[in-house]
């Protein structure tokens, strides 16, 4: 039996690594040999409050090659090289019998780590068995780093695909974290004229700047001054609220145009405060977007296959399993310079 290295979190702050043998391919199932796993927002909120993420979820952006393949499947064999995704829509659930296959209920299931199929743990690991509808072939060309971005890639194509940017739009993006760059990088691709990049952290603003875009500010006067001037006063066409902090949404909000539109990426399970009156009178428009569906992986791996979606800037570091546990400290301390860290399970 083929032996492998997992990592879980057994407590709030506290990383098991374990060594076991790999579970054999059921009906449907294959073996994945991860190369590289993404370290998000969400396993960070795994690792400090474990009780609140399903196990599947903590490492939940990876890519491989599968080893091994059980009966039955049928879209991926032995020796491709795949990433994570969701399957089709199943057209079986209530979403996909009503007509909105858009958001089945089975491929949401999937992405939360939740369906009955669900592995025991994550992409922190050597190798993972999964089911065939959790992998999709990489595209031609794509080299292993951006396998392990296709899944934000597909968060962030989501949102701007269900946000719909208007040729000419003036865009903010609050938040130049890995999903606010990748977020950003769809809005220009969408056809946004300009794009405002709002970020504290000095390192993710020069990640920004290297990704060619030029209004790149910190939070404050400078880039409010520098929005109004670019609109002549009336405001962004677009905002794009990538942070997932609570008190900024109603901040957020003030900074679009009236029949504007804010677009709600980053997730937060904090109640936020809004001026109800301040939304009616201005006509805005809201849109949220969670996760992703099996088009939004094929999607966003043609961008990445085009060169319209760089992720070289937006990965800041690699580790090995040993090290997980501090870069998971250090991106929760809110101190970090890190975007994306990936984690190569055998280094």
């Amino acid at each position: 039996m083929t032996s492998a290295r997992t990592a879980t979190v057994s407590a709030p702050h506290h990383l098991d690594i374990r060594e076991g043998g790999v579970a054999e391919p059921g009906i449907g199932e294959v073996v994945v040999e991860i190369r590289y796993c993404g370290v998000c927002g969400t396993d960070v909120h795994g690792f400090e409050s474990p009780e609140l993420l399903p196990p599947a979820v903590f490492g939940h952006e990876w890519t491989g090659t599968v080893i091994d393949a059980g009966e039955g499947v049928e879209t991926v064999t032995v020796g491709d090289r795949v990433t994570v995704a969701v399957g089709p829509p199943c057209g079986r659930c209530t979403m996909c019998r009503s007509g909105s296959a858009d958001h089945c209920d089975t491929a949401f299931a999937e992405a939360n780590g939740v369906t009955p199929d669900a592995p025991p743990h994550g992409g922190f690991a050597t190798h993972l068995t999964v089911s065939e509808r959790r992998v999709v072939r990489l595209l031609p060309g794509l080299s292993d780093e951006q396998g392990a971005l296709v899944e934000p890639t597909a968060v962030t194509f989501r949102a701007v695909r269900r946000t719909t940017v208007p040729l000419g739009s003036v865009v903010v993006v609050q938040g130049g974290g890995p999903i606010g760059l990748l977020c950003a990088q769809h809005a220009r691709g969408a056809g946004a004229a300009r794009t405002f990049v709002v970020e504290p952290v000095s390192a993710r603003r020069e990640a920004a700047a290297s990704l060619g875009f030029a209004d790149v500010f910190e939070p404050g006067a400078g880039f409010t001054d520098a929005l109004q001037d670019a609109t002549g006063g009336r405001g962004a066409d677009i905002l794009f609220e990538c942070t997932g902090v609570a008190k900024l949404l109603q901040p957020s909000a003030e900074l679009i145009r009236r029949g504007g539109m804010l677009s709600l990426v980053g997730y937060t399970a904090e109640l936020s405060s809004v001026s109800y009156g301040d939304w009616v009178a201005r006509e805005l428009r809201l849109v949220a977007s969670l996760a992703y569906s099996h088009q939004d992986f094929l999607g966003a791996m043609a961008t990445l296959a085009s060169g319209a979606v760089d992720v070289g800037p937006v990965i800041t570091g690699t580790v090995g399993l040993a090290e997980l546990g501090g870069v998971l400290a250090d991106l929760g301390s809110g101190r970090t310079h890190h975007a994306k860290v990936l984690v190569d399970p055998t280094g």
